[in-house]
């Protein structure tokens, strides 16, 4: 107990920038300076149901959106099927708070969509993220699809395995195949992954494009280096829907 208790006060004192008591951070890397954050909702479709939800939902999200920014809407083409996928935008966890409040009491899209989504679905996820620093969001040049690429790296966040990701990330970039539009580190849900949203004209060309990239030395060696801290890795091909902001 004793112990436990000293180290709670080393932190408070590391917290206040008392000198001597700390000599290490204990942040996992740098952070934003504001608390703009994404929220990533995954709606499973009943199989036989996936029509009906994005004809319900298209006629619907505007009720949605009133209240708050919605980044992208998508479903999964390859990867996990039956699956529906959108960003949120929040400026802070309280104005998630009210955003949710307002549209529990939103009478309108309680009765005209919310009762009737439900029945469509068989599960609900939700993630929260924050933009990695070295990052900003982007838009497209024009409509195309879009591939998200989930990573599980290994416990201890960006200190232990940010730069060599970030290295990665940008020697692919930089072969101009593909368009990152934003790396996105997890808050809540399973931790020490990242999301990497990118854009493509369409699925051929982004496939002779990461056959071009894994032929450049550069991207060999920056991707040899980030997977040593690598778990494990999922793709999944994204079609924007019609009413989808990111296009």
């Amino acid at each position: 107990m004793l112990a436990s208790r000293t180290f709670c006060r080393a932190v408070v004192a590391a917290a206040r920038g008392v000198p001597g008591q700390v000599s290490s951070s204990f942040a996992t890397g740098p952070r934003q300076h504001d608390g703009t954050f994404y929220e990533f909702r995954t709606y499973t479709v009943k199989p036989d149901k996936m029509k009906d939800f994005l004809e319900l939902t298209s006629k619907n999200i505007h009720l949605r959106t009133a209240h708050s920014q919605m980044l992208g809407y998508w479903t999964l083409e390859f990867g996990e099927l039956n699956k529906a996928f959108h960003i949120w935008k929040y400026e802070s966890f309280a104005q998630r708070s009210e955003v949710r409040a307002a549209l529990a009491k939103d009478q309108e899209w309680q009765e005209k969509y919310m009762s009737r989504m439900l029945p469509l679905l068989d599960k609900q996820e939700s993630e929260i993220a924050y933009l990695v620093p070295w990052c900003e969001l982007s838009s497209p040049p024009k409509t195309g699809v879009y591939e998200m690429v989930t990573f599980q790296m290994k416990p201890g966040g960006p200190a232990v395995w940010g730069e060599p990701f970030k290295a990665a990330i940008h020697a692919h970039m930089k072969t101009g195949y593909t368009k990152l539009i934003g790396v996105f580190h997890t808050e809540y849900g399973l931790l020490n992954r990242v999301h990497v949203l990118w854009w493509n004209e369409n699925p051929d060309s982004r496939a002779a494009g990461r056959h071009y990239a894994h032929e450049d030395p550069r991207v060999v060696a920056a991707v040899r280096e980030s997977v040593r801290f690598l778990e494990s890795q999922q793709n999944s091909l994204l079609i924007p829907a019609s009413f989808s902001p990111l296009k």
